[in-house]
């Protein structure tokens, strides 16, 4: 299959112009309107739940709740990973204690693994005051290639284990009229992103879900956080999973992953989380990137279409290859400056891909 390479210019110019006056209008606004938050939170002594706590952006943020005196419950599959998440807080001097961290390993595609998860840090630690639902998974390829299975799978991990969990810990936080509730989703939960199929449309749930959860929570004393951020720098693209032309689609993800200036930094994002946590935002962006882009989106839907069709058309793979998807730390792909970065982020935080 040959892409079309025609541009048409009208549309082009008309799409460039509106999205830099949305933007420019949208940043104005903000500005002018953002609420100034004053009822800050203490989290000395509060009980932190963390899905995919062992690493990347997950670890960040426990290190970060950490410090500020909480009691920090990590949660992953791997149990091995979660004991090196442990020692590495310890070593870092985010934990002075081993008694101020539990590490719970379980798979949340089960349902009634997301149900011990809280059943068990309430056991433990007596309550959840803070649920943060960071576990995620990312499959790369165009939609030709992508298998049901991987809709099913986006939707089980960024979907419905955190509604799951949300469920498990609701019944706490009314019963107490107070409690805050986390929900990592992403810029791919506002705007389209080609070659990210199953990813947005699980992260497209998550923000209606997340965002419909404050609505009806809030005035019952829990403060729910939508987080949407664009990519970072979390070194966590070789478990992405990948179709279509495997190399090439991993090279875009990984070196898109790992640039600065076009991924931010997870350990300023895991920063801006924890603050909008204690200041119990309904909504926080990371990186001007998503700020701008879920602003323009709502205000010019068809130019962001447009500009998302052109980057499809002109800079991501032809929709051809395998439809047989594989973990991407299994792909060679052509060394260069910028992979040779991206290979540095898999020493931190903790991101040694597994065999």
């Amino acid at each position: 299959m040959t892409k079309m390479r025609t541009i048409d210019r009208g549309k082009l110019s008309v799409a460039l112009f509106t999205a830099a006056g949305a933007a420019a209008g949208a940043v104005l606004a903000e500005t002018l309107l953002r609420r100034q938050y004053t009822d800050v939170e203490s989290m000395s002594g509060k009980t932190v739940v963390i899905t995919g706590g062992s690493r990347g952006l997950g670890l960040l943020m426990g290190g970060e709740f950490a410090r500020a005196g909480a009691r920090v419950v990590l949660a992953a599959r791997d149990a091995d990973e979660l004991e090196r998440a442990k020692q590495m807080l310890l070593e870092k001097g985010a934990l002075t204690s081993e008694a101020d961290v539990l590490l719970i390993p379980c798979d949340l595609k089960v349902p009634s693994e997301c149900q011990k998860l809280i059943e068990r840090a309430t056991a433990h630690f007596g309550r959840v005051d803070v649920l943060i639902n960071n576990a995620s998974t990312i499959h790369v390829g165009p939609i030709e290639q992508q298998p049901l299975e991987a809709y099913r799978d986006a939707m089980d991990i960024d979907y419905f284990a955190m509604v799951q969990t949300i469920q498990t810990v609701l019944p706490q936080m009314l019963d107490r009229k107070h409690g805050s509730i986390v929900n990592i989703c992403s810029i791919g939960g506002k705007i389209p992103v080609p070659h990210l199929a199953p990813y947005v449309g699980s992260k497209f749930a998550a923000v209606g879900f997340s965002e419909t959860l404050n609505a009806e929570m809030r005035s019952k004393g829990i403060r729910v956080t939508t987080v949407c951020p664009g990519l970072m720098r979390t070194g966590s693209f070789p478990n992405a999973i990948v179709v279509g032309q495997r190399e090439k689609e991993y090279r875009w993800f990984s070196l898109a992953a790992a640039t600065p200036g076009i991924a931010q930094s997870a350990v300023r994002a895991a920063r801006k989380i924890f603050v909008a946590t204690c200041e119990g935002r309904g909504e926080v962006a990371v990186g001007w990137d998503a700020f701008l882009a879920a602003r323009l989106y709502g205000l010019a839907p068809d130019s962001v279409q447009y500009l998302a069709q052109l980057a499809n058309t002109f800079i991501l793979p032809n929709p051809t290859g395998s439809t047989q998807p594989v973990p991407g730390r299994t792909l060679n792909t052509r060394k260069s400056v910028l992979r040779g970065l991206a290979d540095r982020l898999l020493t931190r935080p903790n991101n040694q891909p597994s065999a």
